[in-house]
């Protein structure tokens, strides 16, 4: 894995996080299911890392998967997040990273056959993003 663009330091990050957003981005928690502000939003945009505001997911490519959680089939850019085992909670998962700060976001699960044309489902905290509508 390459070394993230943004590097701070766990206090540098409190400065700049709530507690909320600590406990997801920079210590992997998740968030309770069906509470996230996008989790049924449809509002045209782009959804940023809430850490560092890099473009992480376009509105084109999120999805209702009626799981609790914002879900997308494709990132905006395969190079805007990092794909990393994760074997803990004692199952085996693909956890999402921002690629410029390391942050966490969430897990991308396959082949739960969702029509949509990547049978990806990228499963995001919504504390996780910030929406910029379309226009901003």
């Amino acid at each position: 894995m390459t070394a993230p663009k943004l590097v701070l330091s766990d206090d540098q990050w409190r400065e700049r996080l709530t507690p909320e957003e600590f406990a997801v981005l920079r210590q992997a928690g998740t968030e309770r299911p069906f509470t996230g502000e996008y989790t049924d939003t449809k509002t045209e945009g782009v959804y940023q890392c809430r850490a560092c505001g890099a473009e992480l997911f376009r509105s084109t490519e999120k999805f209702e998967s009626h799981c609790g959680w914002p879900s997308f089939f494709d990132p905006a850019d395969s190079e805007s997040v990092i794909l990393r085992a994760d074997d803990s909670m004692g199952m085996r998962r693909v956890e999402v990273l921002c690629a410029n700060c390391h942050s966490h976001l969430g897990h991308v699960f396959e082949g739960e056959g969702y029509p949509t044309p990547t049978d990806q489902r990228y499963c995001i905290n919504s504390i996780s993003l910030r929406l910029v509508p379309a226009g901003s």
